[in-house]
């Protein structure tokens, strides 16, 4: 007796992208249509765009990472790895779990969104000495280690030591970079009245990008003004300079400056996860090509999309890709699992269209700068702006409410600059948090396949 089995679809990443599309696929599949997986290290939905505000301590981290187990439709089979390898040819993505083990997961449809990692440069010292802050663990440790040198500045008599532990430096000038040198200030400047050893000019905050204006995106008026907002605030701001080589205790700027810190956060841009390397297949700029329905050309059952995909702004013209935003990703899962479910249906592919909503930066306190819709806006009202963008744009009621009540109470009731400690002994590096070392090359992730059966059991 012959048996007919579902369809498989395999998605990869949970991110704004793939977790968008794992919900419209729970949605709009019955039970019985098919299968679906989701790879992802984290079960939960990381809602990047705050997570300065974790560093800071305006947030908790289990506010800004919605489970993804809370949802009344949840059946999704998640497996806790990351992808390190695809071979499109035997539909088999091989999969590192969080125990290392390596595992080969068969598919019938793959979606992929593994998002990207942290852009990093031939630079002497970069990767063994900077901090990151693309994930939570990274951001409780920043958190942890900015209080810490304040301690450590305190309880010293080294001038010497003092200064380069009061130093902190972030390079680049876009978002990221931007609001966590923002709120990474407002913690040191409130913190340091509770340290009376401490003198306040001490501290100093410099940010750092090699191009030559902060955050273009925004137009020259609101870059303007949240530059202005800054060096009121005390950051030194430099630009068209960054970094030529890191040490344990100083930085060295490509215009010669060797500024004496113990703090250097790199936030200088991202690229698409390594993953993409693996599949052997035509990129745009690193990002994975993709048609505007987010097909990949020449393959079957292939889809991709968010930060790893060149996906075509079709609403902006020809040759224009969609940035990298989480506007974009969440709205290309709930578009691509649409045309999952077509392809499955043998009904027609929608291309994936958007027009931009708009920008807002939060800098923490009563500071921001906001532009949407087009419209330039400062100060609170700005600030209402892009909070409530924020609160909105969070998956769950629950997430919500924790959002809220940490802005209500950090405004009431302030700091209270504890260090956790819970990563005190581990290695907290570029290089120890993204696993870019992970992944395999093509020809690695065919012999591996070929070795294996798809079930994943050795010939």
């Amino acid at each position: 007796m012959s048996t007919v089995t579902r369809p498989r679809i395999l998605v990869v990443g949970a991110g704004f992208a793939g977790v968008g599309c794992v919900r419209r696929l729970e949605r709009k599949l019955a039970p019985e249509e098919a299968d679906v997986t989701l790879v992802t290290p984290s079960a939960y939905q990381l809602y990047l765009p705050l997570l300065p505000q974790v560093a800071a301590g305006v947030l908790t981290p289990q506010s800004i990472a919605v489970s993804l187990r809370r949802s009344k439709r949840y059946r999704t089979r998640i497996i806790p790895g990351g992808a390190i390898g695809v071979d499109l040819r035997s539909k088999v993505c091989v999969i590192q779990t969080i125990t290392d083990k390596v595992v080969d997961e068969p598919y019938d449809y793959i979606v992929l969104a593994p998002g990207s990692v942290t852009r990093t440069f031939d630079i002497p010292g970069l990767t063994e000495h900077a901090y990151g802050m693309k994930t939570l663990a990274e951001a409780a440790y920043v958190r942890d280690h900015v209080i810490s040198q304040l301690d450590l500045a305190d309880a010293s008599d080294d001038p010497a030591e003092k200064a380069s532990r009061l130093q902190f430096v972030v390079v680049g000038g876009g978002y990221a970079g931007t609001e966590t040198a923002a709120c990474l200030q407002r913690l040191t400047h409130a913190a340091v009245q509770r340290y009376p050893r401490i003198d306040p000019a001490l501290i100093k905050w410099h940010l750092i990008d090699i191009a030559p204006k902060l955050m273009p995106e925004l137009g020259d008026k609101l870059g303007r003004s949240a530059q202005e907002i800054l060096r009121r605030r005390g950051i030194d701001i430099s630009l068209g300079v960054s970094i030529d080589k890191a040490g344990p205790e100083e930085v060295t700027f490509t215009d010669g400056r060797v500024v004496p810190t113990r703090t250097l956060i790199w936030t200088a841009g991202v690229v698409a996860s390594p993953l993409i390397a693996t599949l052997d297949t035509e990129t745009v700029r690193g990002r994975l090509a993709v048609t505007p329905e987010m097909v990949v050309p020449g393959q079957d059952g292939v889809f991709a999309l968010g930060d790893a995909a060149a996906v075509p702004d079709i609403a902006k013209g020809e040759g224009a890709i969609c940035p990298p935003t989480a506007q974009h990703a969440t709205r290309q899962g709930k578009s691509v699992a649409d045309n999952v479910i077509a392809t499955m249906r043998r009904e027609p592919l929608r291309p994936y269209r958007h027009k931009d909503l708009g920008l807002v930066v939060d800098l923490g306190g009563k500071d921001a700068v906001s532009k949407p819709l087009g419209v330039e806006l400062r100060g609170l009202l700005a600030q209402a702006v892009a909070r409530g963008y924020h609160w909105s744009a969070l998956r769950t009621n629950v997430a919500k409410t924790r959002v809220l009540t940490n802005w209500l109470l950090n405004a009431v009731a302030g700091d209270d600059f504890v260090r956790t400690g819970f990563q005190a002994r581990k290695p907290a590096k570029l290089r120890d948090f993204e696993f870019t070392n992970a992944y395999l090359t093509p020809e690695q992730v065919r012999a591996h396949v070929a070795s294996h059966g798809t079930d994943g059991l050795p010939d």
